[in-house]
């Protein structure tokens, strides 16, 4: 692929995207609808990025060479972070908008999109999943 397109700009279209990983349409909209992608889109048009179509292959080796389900995915990805199941090295890691410091959470990390734009977070699940843990916690006053 052209190294001059940006690896994070969303430019190829769900027929293209399936096509450069050797997939069926179907494909990408279960694993979005899963949780485990989520393409940018125009109206109800998805765009996949360059980093999109090296999370799918990814996805796709975990699924069927590792034989890891897509529920096991997904808890997989909630105790272990992306760039360490991906084994990315520390240039890729530095470069990617979703590697964080593991001491503190993606919105709280200054080098992330997150904390960029924190209007991200509002359908961002880890961070729903956080806020729903901590109003679990907080003692509820009878009343």
């Amino acid at each position: 692929m052209n190294d001059l397109i940006d690896n994070n700009k969303a430019i190829f279209p769900i027929s293209v995207a399936a096509k450069l990983l050797d997939v069926h349409p179907r494909t990408l909209r279960i694993y979005e609808e899963e949780g485990l992608l989520k393409p940018a889109r125009q109206g109800n048009k998805r765009y996949f990025s360059r980093d999109n179509i090296e999370w799918v292959r990814c996805l796709r080796n975990l699924i069927h060479e590792e034989g890891i389900s897509i529920p096991g995915v997904k808890k997989l990805l909630e105790l272990t972070p992306c760039w360490e199941i991906k084994k990315c090295s520390r240039q890729v890691r530095e470069q990617c908008t979703a590697f964080v410091d593991r001491a503190k959470p993606c919105w709280q990390t200054a080098k992330t999109i997150c904390a960029r734009e924190p209007s991200l977070c509002e359908s961002c699940d880890t961070f729903i999943r956080a806020m729903k843990k901590a109003e679990k916690a907080i003692p509820r006053g009878r009343g």
